[in-house]
């Protein structure tokens, strides 16, 4: 009998993929975990401050509240995550690691709720399971999913976590790392207290508790859900070695 193939989902923060240097990073840090002999589903973030940029020229654009005016502001927000996802892949092609970008409509995304502030109604991952199966790494957009009328819509605050723990929770739940610009989560803020403690494992009580409070490491929305559905998660800091099975905070018996 053959041995079971893991599937992993590894979440990259928009910090993650800030410069073309951290882009080749995270390009490496796929690819090792693909020769560990892992399925790996990507997840990304808009890179840097894009989402702010657009936002920015959305105001001076002056976009009205009209229903007409949400339906763009999501598009344009959108193409945030389009555009790293398309870096990624592009990427890790160069690495000679086969990849596709995928909108998350695209990955089976589905949404519903009002533009601008979407749920994730439901993961459709026969698409993502067709790549894995064939060795292409599926790069896909986060903080986006396509409502029933096939429009593009939103997420909210943190919502590309919260893709990154749906998608998970479709595939398996498979786990799912989520790398970010701090290397762990701590007690407290690290950037604010300087006698802020990693806290090495937590269960997943544990981290909604600290996300509800505050704690931005990882979306409140994402915790709640990788808790419902048993996502074992990972955080770790997008400069931890692409090799390094042991760095940051293991959420419900992630490994």
């Amino acid at each position: 009998m053959s041995a079971r193939i893991e599937t992993l989902v590894v979440k990259f923060g928009g910090t993650s993929l800030g410069t073309p240097a951290r882009i080749r990073r995270a390009a490496r840090r796929v690819a090792a975990l693909v020769d560990s002999g892992r399925r790996v589903v990507v997840v990304v973030s808009a890179m840097g401050h894009t989402t702010d940029q657009i936002l920015e020229t959305l105001g001076a654009l002056e976009a009205g509240r009209t229903e007409a005016a949400a339906r763009e502001v999501d598009r344009a927000l959108a193409t945030g995550e389009d555009l790293s996802a398309a870096l990624l892949a592009a990427a890790l092609n160069t690495l000679g690691v086969p990849a596709r970008s995928l909108r998350g409509g695209e990955a089976g995304v589905r949404a519903d709720g009002a533009l601008g502030a979407a749920r994730v109604a439901r993961v459709d991952a026969r698409r993502l399971r067709g790549l894995l199966a064939r060795g292409v790494v599926p790069v896909v957009s986060g903080f986006q999913g396509e409502r029933d009328d096939r429009e593009v819509a939103t997420l909210g605050r943190g919502g590309s976590d919260t893709s990154a723990v749906a998608i998970a929770a479709a595939l398996g739940p498979a786990p799912c790392h989520i790398v970010t610009d701090v290397d762990a989560v701590y007690d407290r803020d690290p950037r604010r207290h300087v006698d802020a403690r990693p806290l090495p494992r937590l269960s997943h009580g544990e981290l909604l508790a600290l996300a509800r409070s505050g704690a931005q490491v990882v979306a409140a929305d994402a915790a709640r859900l990788a808790a419902e559905q048993g996502v074992p998660l990972r955080v770790l800091g997008y400069d931890a070695a692409p090799n390094d099975e042991r760095s940051g905070t293991f959420v419900g018996g992630a490994r």
